[in-house]
């Protein structure tokens, strides 16, 4: 890549010391006439000999191009706007008041009594007697007997023989071979490296300082409460009065008075937490931040590849060609014929008769009468005039005013200002080279004259503009017009 950057640069060099002829423009600037050599500015002769050819000249053109030009203008836009006017209504509105009225309604009021009476009804009574009959029947009795049966049978006897019979088959021989395989690994190669690292650590720091603390105990007081005073009625101790007119002493009761007794006290224990300050020594810690620094290993892993041999087994097989032989069993199948005896039972049934008694049930049903009483349920019905309340509505109407917004739609003019492309003609002037050819003029100066600078009074061509070698060659002016637009 390096060679081939050196050949572009060494290709562009050439090219620009080999374009000494052009003008300015040309190869992008790369050449100009100041790097002609010096045989080339040098007079080659007569320049008036040198003038009769034909020679470019550049005549001024004017065209008309038309450009897009941006102007902006305002319009009148109407805007249709909606304006709210409050106005001032009032409606009736029916409010719903109730009103109490009495009114009298008969409730029924129902009632279930029950009365007795007496009844007579018939009631079955079942029962169950049994008569004895006496009656033959005939049972039937099997019995089995046996009778020989002969019969013949074909029994099947089978016999095994073998026959040897000869075939190929194709066995598959395995040979295993080897073959050296190369391919490319990256196998890792780890190194241990070391970093500094700085770890802060909080180092505990006990201090003991004096605080004051506040503490009580707890004392028991014992406190007497009085007790209630309550009124109780007494009565004073009677006397005996002799009684003249049964001659005999009579007890007489003391007065009745009221007065207030007081309970006796109560003593009650109570708890009175009774506080103190003490100072007591209490121990601190506090934590002091230390600042180490360790040394922390890391592995730094990176890949090497290296070519590694090994040998690849693979298996060859072929097939090899064995005759055997095997002994094929087979089996011959003969019937034989036999006679076999055999017992066929057979059933014979004979009637006997058998006299036996049995009980026959039957039922037999007595009406039997009994009296009941039972209770027949009746409902009365009496009217209980109760008096109800109802609410009764009316309505009430009342004047309410509220607020309402008329809506008004007008239009509103406003400026808007809109943006607009007009054509917009421009002259443009360009050069045009154009070949002239003029006589060969009578010079004044001698022939031995050099041509480095010419006679403008002869060889002058009017309209004309002669370059000079160390003057750039005008370029024609390009005018940049509108799509849709032509020259006029």
């Amino acid at each position: 890549m390096k060679t081939n950057l050196q050949i572009c640069l060494l290709t562009t060099l050439l090219l620009v010391v080999g374009a000494g002829g052009t003008a300015h423009a040309g190869y992008c600037g790369g050449a100009s006439y100041s790097v002609c050599p010096a045989s080339c500015s040098a007079p080659a002769g007569d320049y008036c000999q040198a003038q009769a050819c034909s020679c470019t000249c550049y005549k001024t053109v004017r065209e008309i191009v038309w450009e897009q030009q941006n102007y902006t203008c305002c319009k009148t836009v109407w805007d249709t706007c909606c304006e709210a006017i409050p106005i001032t209504c009032c409606k009736t509105v029916y409010d719903t008041c109730y009103r109490d009225e009495c009114y009298t309604i008969c409730r029924p009021q129902y009632q279930t009594c029950y009365r007795e009476e007496c009844c007579k009804r018939c009631r079955p009574v079942y029962q169950t007697c049994y008569r004895e009959q006496c009656c033959t029947v005939c049972k039937p009795v099997y019995e089995t007997y046996y009778r020989d049966c002969c019969y013949q049978v074909c029994r099947p006897v089978y016999q095994t023989c073998y026959k040897e019979c000869c075939y190929t088959v194709c066995k598959p021989v395995y040979t295993t071979c080897y073959r050296d395989c190369c391919y490319t690994m990256c196998k890792p190669v780890y190194t241990t490296c070391y970093r500094d690292c700085c770890y802060t650590t909080c180092r505990p720091v006990c201090e003991t300082k004096t605080v004051s603390c506040c503490t009580g105990d707890w004392k028991t007081v014992k406190e007497c409460i009085p007790g209630p005073i309550m009124t109780r009625c007494v009565q004073d101790p009677g006397t005996w009065v002799h009684d003249c007119s049964s001659c005999c002493p009579v007890y007489k009761p003391g007065c009745c008075r009221t007065e207030q007794v007081q309970c006796p006290p109560t003593v009650c224990c109570k708890q009175v937490w009774c506080p103190r300050v003490e100072q007591r020594q209490i121990c601190c810690t506090r934590y002091v931040q230390e600042c180490h620094t360790c040394r922390i290993p890391y592995t730094c892993c990176h890949m090497e590849q290296c070519c590694v041999t090994r040998r690849v087994p693979y298996t060859v097989c072929h097939m090899e060609q064995q005759c055997c032989k095997r002994t094929i069993p087979y089996t011959t199948c003969t019937m034989v014929r036999e006679c076999v005896t055999k017992k066929v039972p057979y059933t014979c049934c004979r009637m006997v008769q058998q006299c036996y008694t049995r009980r026959i049930p039957y039922t037999t049903c007595t009406m039997v009468e009994e009296c009941y009483t039972r209770k027949v349920p009746y409902t009365t019905c009496t009217m209980v005039q109760q008096c109800c309340t109802r609410k009764v509505p009316y309505c009430v109407p009342r004047c309410v005013t509220y607020q309402s917004c008329r809506y008004v739609t007008r239009c509103v003019p406003r400026q808007v200002q809109c943006c607009m492309t007009r054509c917009v003609p421009r002259c443009v002037c360009r050069q045009v080279p154009v070949q002239v050819c003029c006589p060969q003029p009578t010079c004044a100066a001698p022939q031995t004259a050099s041509c480095a600078a010419p006679n403008a009074a002869s060889c002058a061509v009017p309209n004309q503009a002669v370059p000079t070698p160390d003057a750039p060659v005008p370029e024609p002016a390009t005018a940049v017009r509108p799509k849709g637009t032509r020259l006029k």
